[in-house]
């Protein structure tokens, strides 16, 4: 039996920018997404801590320790710059090794949004 749990988590990250005339996905700062070990085009499941929307998208690669978190195309009209974000993939696992599996999880420094250690 395969079943789909939590992969990578970015907790807690400010929007920095919401850019509706671009196609659509995230943006996220390359460092932030090597330290949830997540790619480019990986899907995700966005939650916003500020008005509760919860949506899905892609991820594109921003610029190494710019901070970045911008969303794109339709999904800006969901959030604010300035705005909590909860950004969170799913990996589909057997389920004896999901039992074993632990997430990357990654708590950004509030006011930058780079990777803390």
């Amino acid at each position: 039996m395969m079943i789909e749990v939590l992969k990578s988590k970015i907790h807690c990250a400010r929007v920095t920018e919401a850019n509706l005339n671009y196609i659509g996905s995230v943006t996220i700062d390359e460092d932030l997404m090597d330290a949830a070990n997540m790619i480019a085009g990986e899907k995700v499941c966005i939650t916003n801590n500020n008005n509760g929307e919860r949506f899905e998208t892609y991820i594109i690669k921003g610029e190494r320790g710019s901070g970045k978190i911008c969303l794109n195309g339709a999904a800006a009209r969901k959030v604010q710059p300035g705005d909590i974000v909860i950004i969170m993939s799913y990996a589909l696992m057997d389920f004896e090794e999901a039992k074993q599996f632990k997430p990357s999880i990654v708590f950004p420094d509030p006011a930058t949004n780079s990777v803390v250690k």
